[in-house]
């Protein structure tokens, strides 16, 4: 019942939910130049061969899948691999970052005539879903026309899965679509079960498969030189709030720690400005890396709201703070910094890295603190004892390695998937 009123609304509410793109295009959310994509509209021709769809909701989500994307295009010649998400951000990245064999087009919303628009153009042989981006019409769509469906990475956080208790009927209608259900992690897979998936297993987090973040090596050496001898840390990912707790945290230490420089990245870049002029109001002499401020001497604060450049300062900074946990919106993924020998501090809400977080805290890779107040004493610590310093990003890099085998672990997983639809396309070729 609950899947036939979400399909009537997703057609009945057309009008509202073009308005709702057409706020998000006007505020720089959706890429007017691929806008069409958005509709299902495709903005490439569907190449020869067989096509794998590979499903990611944003930035996270996308970047996790990579290295799994690498191998598919490595592992099997002519292939070919589409990646959908939802952001102009994680669509940038994408461009960036997809290997040869592999390309981007931006999801079709949820309504009807667009998911059968996006799915009669591109004809997926296999789809891979990531974490947790279960959107009705396409889902639905997809197993009527009997494309195999598996969850990568699946996740349902235990405020999730209270929530999807109360449409316990639509869930258990969404979930029996997918042949297969990979967790992040036992829990996570024992509450797709529970919600109704069929087969739910757990193999490892794909989280842990990821590379080190690259560096451009010139920046990094010019950052490096501008910074000198200076202590510095960073507040990575920070969503509003965050950052103001960053520079009470750089006002209290900046008499303790002589040249004191914090860096803070912004998680949406387009808040760059706003948070240097609100710092600057605090009395903070503030830099913005996209207006190529220079770090001068006397710089408190730089400000680096730039795409793309999280490798270069995890690799500047020792001290890391993980942001969006001081506010309770779920945390961003400490495995990116550990990979980097940093010392990481994070907030009480990492609701969306809960396995991991609780891994890292556990073993002593990660500190995790309760407020602002918290937050100045782990960053003082950290700046001040070398040894604990050094030691906590020890432990975090031996932490991320920790699951070196779970690629190889999904793999084997796709792999009776893999090799339907290669037989699939052998047959096709012979006809």
């Amino acid at each position: 019942m609950m899947l036939g009123l979400y399909r009537a609304f997703s057609v009945l509410g057309a009008p509202l939910i073009g308005v709702y793109l057409w706020l998000r295009r006007i505020r720089g959310k959706e890429d007017p130049a691929r806008f069409s994509e958005r509709l299902g509209r495709p903005g490439l021709a569907r190449p020869d061969g067989p096509l794998v769809w590979v499903h990611a909701a944003s930035v996270g989500e996308s970047l996790s899948m990579l290295p799994l994307i690498g191998r598919l295009v490595e592992d099997q010649p002519g292939l070919n691999i589409l990646v959908t998400t939802g952001t102009v951000t994680s669509a940038r990245l994408m461009a960036e970052r997809l290997p040869e064999g592999s390309f981007h087009q931006y999801a079709p919303v949820d309504r009807i005539a667009s998911v059968r628009r996006f799915l009669d153009h591109w004809r997926p042989d296999l789809a891979l879903w990531a974490e947790s981006e279960f959107w009705p019409n396409m889902i639905t769509e997809a197993a009527s026309r009997n494309i195999p469906m598996i969850l990568i990475n699946g996740r349902v956080s235990p405020r999730s899965f209270v929530g999807w208790r109360r449409f316990g009927g639509l869930i258990r209608e969404l979930l029996g679509c997918f042949d297969l259900c990979l967790g992040q992690s036992d829990a996570d897979a024992q509450r797709l079960r529970q919600l109704g998936a069929g087969t739910a297993k757990h193999v490892g987090n794909l989280k842990f498969a990821g590379p080190p973040l690259p560096v451009d090596e010139a920046e990094f050496a010019a950052i490096k030189n501008s910074i000198g001898t200076r202590p510095v840390w960073l507040a990575a990912s920070t969503h509003a709030g965050e950052e103001d707790m960053a520079a009470q945290v750089h006002q209290r230490l900046k008499s303790l720690q002589v040249g004191l420089l914090t860096l803070i990245i912004p998680r949406h870049p387009d808040r760059g400005e706003k948070v240097a002029t609100r710092l600057r109001g605090q009395g903070q002499d503030v830099s913005l890396r996209s207006n190529g401020d220079a770090i001068r001497p006397e710089t408190d604060i730089y400000v680096a709201d730039t795409m793309g450049e999280m490798g270069l300062f995890f690799r500047i900074a020792g001290v890391v703070f993980m942001g969006k946990s001081l506010v309770p919106l779920g945390g961003q993924n400490p495995l990116e910094a550990a990979r980097l020998d940093c010392a990481i501090v994070h907030g009480p809400h990492m609701m969306n890295f809960e396995d991991i977080s609780e891994r890292f805290n556990k073993t002593g890779a990660a500190l995790q603190v309760a407020d602002g107040e918290a937050l100045f004493s782990a960053v003082r610590q950290l700046l001040e004892d070398t040894s604990e310093r050094e030691r906590m990003a020890a432990a975090a890099k031996a932490m991320a390695a920790a699951e070196a085998g779970v690629l190889d672990a999904v793999l084997v997983e796709l792999g009776p998937f893999l090799e339907h639809l290669l037989q699939k396309d052998k047959s096709r070729a012979r006809a």
